[in-house]
């Protein structure tokens, strides 16, 4: 019977053990199912900055809309007969196109506006205005420097300003370089070495055309002026959304420039620049 009683015992022990054991493997195959399964819980979705990374930006553009325009960093020196100098304060020309200061960028806006409100909807010429504005000031001028010794006034003082070489010179050697690259391209057209080339341009001057047959050169330049002011800063804001469309659009458009090659262009005799050149 005490043997009996003690197999009882050793037993029930064993069934306890192996519950034990049984819980401790559940418990630790179910940790490592947790921690499998972790990782995967773990993995998040592609951040916005990686999405934005992906996206093409127009043209190739790889630096902020800011830094594209300038960045607002340029100062003009003018140096006076004394020998002193007056810095201009940087044209920001980013900062106003993009309205980083909206009083800055609403006086640029409203003097372009008014500028063309006069010359155009009042039909004041620009020279008429120059001598004006000229005659005035020199008649203030020298009636404040002949009555200053009548009033006891001090004679105004009127600075010798000339613009200094060096600015000049850049200015006219960067002008010279873009015409002369024009001229190349021109030259380059019209001798038949690229069709594609040669189409696009004339499309532009066909447009362009087309543009000023509906309006004179100022309203143009102030279209320009008006959209230099807006199309900026809403592509700033919406920059991801409009750089989504244009690398679809730009995607679609090759695609009918393939089929619009194959079809037309490979048809039509290549020039004899070419001829040489692979011969």
């Amino acid at each position: 019977m005490a043997e009996h009683h003690e197999k009882k015992e050793e037993s029930l022990l064993d069934k306890i053990a192996d519950k034990i054991h049984g819980g401790d493997g559940s418990s630790s195959s179910s940790s490592d199912s947790d921690h499998d399964d972790h990782p995967k819980k773990s993995s998040s979705p592609a951040s916005p900055s990686s999405m934005k990374s992906k996206i093409k930006r127009l043209f190739g553009r790889e630096q902020p809309v800011h830094k594209v325009l300038g960045g607002g960093k340029r100062r003009f020196p003018l140096h006076l007969s004394s020998g002193s100098s007056i810095t201009i304060p940087p044209f920001p020309a980013a900062d106003v196109f993009l309205w980083r200061n909206k009083k800055i960028s609403g006086g640029v806006l409203g003097g372009a506006t008014a500028a063309w409100v006069l010359f155009e909807l009042l039909e004041y010429h620009l020279l008429t205005l120059v001598c004006h504005a000229l005659i005035l000031a020199l008649a203030v001028l020298f009636l404040w420097s002949n009555a200053s010794a009548f009033i006891n006034k001090t004679p105004p003082r009127i600075p010798q300003v000339h613009l200094p070489e060096d600015p000049v010179l850049q200015f006219a050697a960067a002008l010279r370089n873009e015409i002369n690259r024009g001229l190349a391209t021109l030259r380059e057209v019209a001798s038949g070495r690229d069709l594609k080339k040669f189409l696009a341009i004339i499309a532009g001057l066909w447009v362009l055309s087309i543009v000023g047959s509906w309006c004179n050169f100022l309203t143009l330049f102030y279209i320009v002026f008006v959209l230099l002011h807006t199309v900026p800063v809403f592509y700033e804001k919406y920059e991801d959304k409009v750089d989504a469309l244009g690398e679809k659009a730009w995607i679609e458009i090759k695609k009918q420039w393939a089929v619009f090659d194959a079809k037309v262009l490979s048809k039509i005799p290549k020039g004899p620049l070419k001829d040489k050149k692979k011969a």
